[in-house]
C-alpha cells in the first residue's frame, strides 16, 4: 500500500495554512502536487480557474469512536485508489456530520474528490425533532459537497446513492442551484449535471430530482424583481411550466372577477396600475368522479404594505409575497411529472399591494359573497382579503374534499418559529398528522398552532361589522387563521402559514438552501402530502 507519512506530517506541520476552512459551508480543500510530491491548500476561486471537469460525492459514517467507515461506493473508489482515499479521510482531521472535505488532483477520472460525512449509521427518526434524520443528513451531506464542487467550477458532478438516493439528488440539485436571470452571461456559474454513481436505484434519484426541480422553480419564480414578475408575468411562467406537462391552465382578467363578486381582492388590488390576474388549473390523475384536493395560494407579486406602508429596510423581500402561488405551480408540475394517481385544482389571485389615490383605505368595509362585512383595518394585511375571496370562489365551485392554502400571511409567524417550521393550522386531526408525517420525511417540518374559538371571537366581537382583518390582541398567526375559518364550509382545511419559511434565507438554515436565495418552501411537504394521501397503503415510504 502507498504510504502518504511524509505528505501527512506536512499536512500537520502547515495545519494553520492549510486548514483554510470556510466557517459557514465547513468546506477544506486540499490540492497534492504530484510533481513536487506535496499537499498545499487551495482556495474555490483557484480551484475554479484551473479548469476542473468532473467531480464526484462520496460519503462515510461515524462509528461510536467517531473514526470514518466507508459507504460500499466509497470503499470500491478507496480500494480502486489503493486506500489513499481513507487515510486522506483519517488524517485530515475530526468531521462532523454534514461536513465535505474535497481532495484535488489525487485520482486520474476525478478532478475533485468531496467526501462527505453523514454521521453516525444508526440514526432514524428522532421524536423530539420531529425528523427523520437519516434522511436529512443525507440530503445535508449532499447538498454540502454538491456545493463544495460547484464553488471550484466543476461541471459534471457524480453523486453516489448515500443509501438514500432520492435524498441524495434532493440536496444535491437544490445545493448547486442559483438565480442568476440578471447577470451578465459571462460571469455566471454554470450549473453543473448530476448523475448518480454506483447505484442501481435511477427511479428513485429520478424522483428526487423532480422533486428539488419543483421546489427550484419555485425559488426562481420568488426570486425574480417585481417589476419582471408582475402578475400577468406570473401567469405566461405558470403556463409555460405547466402547460407542457399536461395540465389544464385558465386565466382570468378583472372582467370575470367583477362577474364572480370578488371584491375582496379586487379591493385589494385597486391600488396598482398592474392590473390582478386570476388563475385556476387543473390536474387530473385519478378517477373523474373523485373530488379533488385544492390549493390555494395567495400571490401579491410586491406588497409594499398599502397606505399601511411596510419599512423601507428589506422590503425588496416583499417580492416573494407571491410564494404561496408559486408554490402552487411548483407542486401541480411535480405531481404531474410523477404521475401522482389524484386529482388537483390550484387557485391564484395575483396582484400588486401599493399606495396610490385608488388604494383601499383603513376603515373601509367590504362584503363577500357569503354574506359577511370585513372591516379593513390594516392594508399591509391584505392577505386576510385575497384569500377569503380564494377560498369561497373555490369550495363553490370545485367541492374539493381537501383545502389546503399557502401565504405569507403574517410576520409574526416569523417572529414565533424563524425559519425553522412552517406553522400549520387545521380543523382536521387526522389531515394535521399527516402533514406532520410529511414534514418528518422532508425535513421541512410543520408545527401546529391552535385554531380556538378564543381567536375567533377576536376577529368578530365588533358592534358595527362581521369581521375585522386585524382582529384586536396578540397572537396574529392565530387570529389570521380564525378569520378564514369564517370563509371555510364543511371541508378538510390547511392553512399554512410559509411568512417563515418562504422568504429568503437570511443564514444559512440547511446546506442545501443557500444563504441570500429563496427558500421555496414548503413544496416537498406538499408533494409528499399528497402522496401519502393518493397512495396511503404505501405511506410507509417516500413513493
Amino acid at each position: 500500500m502507498f504510504s502518504l507519512s511524509k505528505q501527512v506530517l506536512n499536512i500537520t506541520r502547515h495545519a494553520r495554512i492549510l486548514k483554510q476552512i470556510n466557517a459557514n459551508a465547513k468546506l477544506l480543500y486540499i490540492r497534492y502536487d504530484r510533481e513536487q510530491n506535496r499537499f498545499y491548500s487551495a482556495d474555490a476561486v483557484s480551484c475554479a480557474s484551473e479548469g476542473y471537469k468532473k467531480g464526484i460525492i462520496l460519503g462515510h459514517y461515524l462509528n461510536e469512536n467517531g473514526e470514518p467507515v466507508l459507504t460500499p461506493a466509497c470503499c470500491k473508489f478507496n480500494e480502486k485508489m489503493q486506500g489513499r482515499l481513507l487515510e486522506l479521510i483519517v488524517k485530515s482531521g475530526k468531521w462532523k456530520r454534514g461536513q465535505c472535505r474535497c481532495f484535488n488532483n489525487i485520482e486520474d477520472e476525478f478532478w475533485s474528490v468531496a467526501c462527505v460525512c453523514l454521521g453516525q449509521k444508526n440514526l432514524g427518526y428522532n421524536i423530539l425533532e420531529a425528523i427523520d434524520e437519516s434522511r436529512e443528513s443525507v440530503r445535508e451531506a449532499a447538498g454540502s459537497g454538491a456545493q463544495c464542487l460547484h464553488a471550484q467550477g466543476v461541471a459534471h458532478i457524480f453523486v453516489e446513492g448515500l443509501g438514500r438516493p432520492e435524498q441524495a439528488a434532493e440536496g444535491t440539485a437544490l445545493g448547486v442551484w442559483r438565480y442568476q436571470e440578471f447577470k451578465n452571461k459571462k460571469h455566471r456559474m454554470a450549473v453543473p449535471t448530476l448523475e448518480l454513481y454506483d447505484d442501481p436505484d435511477h427511479e428513485s434519484w429520478q424522483r428526487g430530482l423532480y422533486q428539488a426541480e419543483a421546489q427550484n422553480l419555485a425559488r426562481r419564480l420568488c426570486d425574480a424583481p417585481a417589476n419582471h414578475m408582475t402578475p400577468t408575468a406570473f401567469s405566461h411562467e405558470a403556463i409555460s411550466s405547466l402547460c407542457p406537462c399536461g395540465i389544464k391552465v385558465d386565466v382570468h382578467d378583472k372582467d370575470w372577477m367583477e362577474s364572480q363578486r370578488l371584491v375582496g381582492f379586487l379591493t385589494a388590488a385597486r391600488g396598482s396600475c398592474e392590473p390582478p390576474v386570476f388563475m385556476e388549473i387543473h390536474y387530473c390523475g385519478g378517477p373523474v368522479e373523485e373530488k379533488p384536493i385544492a390549493l390555494v395560494g395567495k400571490s401579491t407579486t410586491f406588497d409594499s404594505g398599502g397606505l399601511c406602508l411596510k419599512p423601507c429596510y428589506q422590503m425588496s423581500k416583499y417580492r416573494a409575497d407571491m410564494s404561496g402561488g408559486a408554490a402552487v405551480v411548483a407542486v401541480m408540475r411535480a405531481a404531474a411529472m410523477l404521475s401522482l394517481p389524484i386529482n388537483l385544482v390550484g387557485t391564484i389571485a395575483l396582484s400588486e399591494n401599493m399606495p396610490s389615490g385608488m388604494a383601499m383605505r383603513v376603515g373601509d368595509i367590504v362584503k363577500y359573497n357569503n354574506g359577511l362585512t370585513v372591516e379593513i383595518q390594516r392594508t399591509d394585511q391584505e392577505g386576510h382579503l385575497i384569500l377569503a375571496d380564494s377560498l369561497l370562489y373555490t369550495i363553490n365551485n370545485h367541492k374539493p374534499r381537501l383545502v389546503i392554502d399557502m401565504t405569507t400571511m403574517t410576520r409574526g409567524i416569523r417572529h414565533l418559529l424563524g425559519s425553522a417550521a412552517v406553522g400549520t393550522f387545521s380543523n382536521s386531526e387526522y389531515m394535521w398528522k399527516q402533514i406532520r408525517k410529511a414534514g418528518v420525511i422532508t425535513g421541512d417540518r410543520c408545527w401546529r398552532l391552535p385554531l380556538w374559538k378564543f381567536y375567533k371571537k377576536k376577529t368578530s366581537k365588533y358592534t358595527y361589522v362581521d369581521l375585522n382583518n386585524r382582529g384586536h390582541g396578540q397572537g396574529t398567526p392565530c387570529l389570521a387563521a380564525a378569520y378564514l375559518s369564517y370563509f371555510i364550509d364543511c371541508v378538510d382545511w390547511l392553512h399554512l402559514d410559509t411568512t417563515g419559511i418562504g422568504l429568503i434565507a437570511q443564514n444559512r438554515i440547511y446546506p442545501y438552501l443557500t444563504k441570500d436565495y429563496m427558500m421555496g418552501r414548503p413544496v416537498r411537504t406538499v408533494i409528499q402530502l399528497l402522496y401519502q394521501l393518493a397512495c396511503p397503503n404505501e405511506c410507509d415510504r417516500p413513493y
